[in-house]
């Protein structure tokens, strides 16, 4: 495409980038003799209609933004030609290279640098989390950094590139979740499709951890799902501690805004740096019993309501029904042989109120002492084991998956004995997701194992 005139404009002198369905362009405005960047989105044959919808939110996105330090929108133009056919947004170039390609070379940054990088791009997401709706960019990593040259006691000039992944909170709120952005600097809720301002200070602090350390992200080891950097680092005290503060998986316990970070920045002492603990929910029935020799967790039964009502019904007749049927074959001289065709029929009837039974009044039991673990419902006065007791010294993994993470609707705790799990869940009466976090840091505590990463379960 080199020398190619696009929209009748545009000389094309450089290509700078290209992956599926994209191509980046550097370019001459024969107009204004400018060196421009043209992104191209071309409708081959990977084309999804969700990446023209980001498109044309970038453009539309670009075009309402002012800030000094985020390119400019100059032009938007269909392209209808022989060789591509798609859509093009041009924007004002910036001569500067990524984080990324430093990082490449072998650029090292001190902490007094990367703080200095922090503080200009947390002051750019105070504009754009300030707009009106506020723009969240979602996909903020060293690749959509550019540093400019050193100067003076400066470390550069920072720019903040790449709105392809940008959402307005309103749009959040008013039409469907696409889930964007880069593995090991998204956010837990950002898998689920549910993106906020401080979304965009988890994926700086990782950024700004891959400047500490060198290593992606998500080559790092993580407990709890917190990112473990400081082994890799040499920071002081309260930089690791803040940086600890914007990766905090919990929305609610990280840093709220681009505002309060800087001022956690600036000055750490005026800010309590909270601590993490969960503690069990006020409105928890589930009992837990724990000294150092054991740990019991009781769930109580889920208990009678409407709806047990209409599902016990339904099995009263489903299984009154083939009960008449079977009762009726065996009457029949002729017909008999038809009652074991039936019976697994209503062997299913009873399985499945056996299970409604069981769930809606029978409690779940969890214990485990120095050697063994056992999984038990007690159903009135009989105690029914549902899987045989685990060795204490089997139990090698706590795997913890949070509501909405990859789109699973339902949270769940995994214990892992050798290469089998059970779980702990929605299937034992849990379907509080508070509850459930809380009762895996206190597993994680007593067996003294941390809760694993599902994305490397």
């Amino acid at each position: 495409m080199i020398g190619q005139i696009l929209g009748e404009r545009y000389e094309v002198q450089q290509l700078l980038g290209k992956k599926a369905g994209r191509i980046t362009l550097l370019a001459r405005d024969l107009k204004t003799q400018e060196v421009v960047v043209i992104k191209l989105l071309s409708f081959s044959g990977d084309f999804e209609w969700d990446s023209l919808k980001l498109f044309e939110r970038e453009a539309e996105t670009l075009k309402n933004l002012a800030h000094p330090l985020i390119p400019r929108y100059l032009d938007y133009f269909e392209i209808n030609s022989p060789t591509i056919k798609g859509f093009a947004l041009v924007q004002t170039y910036i001569p500067a290279q990524t984080l990324e390609q430093y990082l490449q070379t072998g650029r090292t940054f001190t902490e007094a640098e990367i703080k200095q990088i922090a503080k200009a791009l947390l002051e750019i997401l105070i504009y754009l989390h300030g707009l009106y709706p506020p723009v969240i960019h979602r996909d903020i990593k060293p690749s959509n950094i550019l540093l400019g040259e050193r100067s003076g006691n400066s470390v550069g000039q920072v720019y903040l590139v790449d709105f392809g992944s940008v959402q307005t909170v309103l749009a959040t709120e008013t039409g469907t979740r696409t889930v964007v952005g880069t593995y090991g600097y998204m956010p837990q809720e950002q898998f689920g499709g549910r993106t906020v301002p401080a979304s965009d200070l988890y994926s700086l602090g990782a950024t700004l951890i891959y400047l500490v350390t060198g290593t992606h992200p998500g080559d790092l080891p993580q407990k709890d799902f917190r990112i473990q950097f400081e082994v890799a680092a040499n920071l002081s005290p309260s930089f690791s501690n803040w940086l600890k503060w914007m990766v905090e998986p919990s929305l609610e316990r990280r840093l709220s805004s681009a505002a309060v970070a800087i001022a956690a920045l600036e000055k750490p002492q005026s800010i309590n740096l909270p601590t993490v603990v969960v503690s069990k929910p006020d409105e928890s029935k589930i009992q837990l019993i724990k000294n150092q020799d054991s740990l019991e967790i009781i769930v109580p039964p889920a208990g009678f309501n409407l709806s047990t009502v209409f599902i016990g019904l339904f099995a009263i007749a489903y299984n009154s029904f083939w009960l008449c049927c079977i009762i009726g074959t065996l009457l029949t001289p002729y017909n008999r042989e038809l009652a074991l065709l039936l019976l697994p029929f209503l062997g299913f009837g009873c399985w499945f109120m056996y299970g409604l039974l069981l769930l809606k009044f029978g409690r779940f039991c969890l214990r485990l002492n120095s050697e063994q673990m056992t999984l038990t419902w007690e159903l009135f006065t009989w105690k029914l084991n549902e899987r045989r007791p685990l060795p204490r010294q089997s139990i090698n993994k706590l795997v913890y998956i949070p509501k909405y993470f990859n789109g699973i609707a339902v949270s769940a705790l995994y214990i892992w004995s050798g290469e089998k799990r059970y779980q702990v869940g929605a299937n034992c009466g849990i379907k509080s997701e508070a509850e459930l976090e809380w009762l895996a840091h206190e597993l994680s505590d007593w067996l003294g194992l941390p809760i694993t990463n599902p994305m490397g379960s």
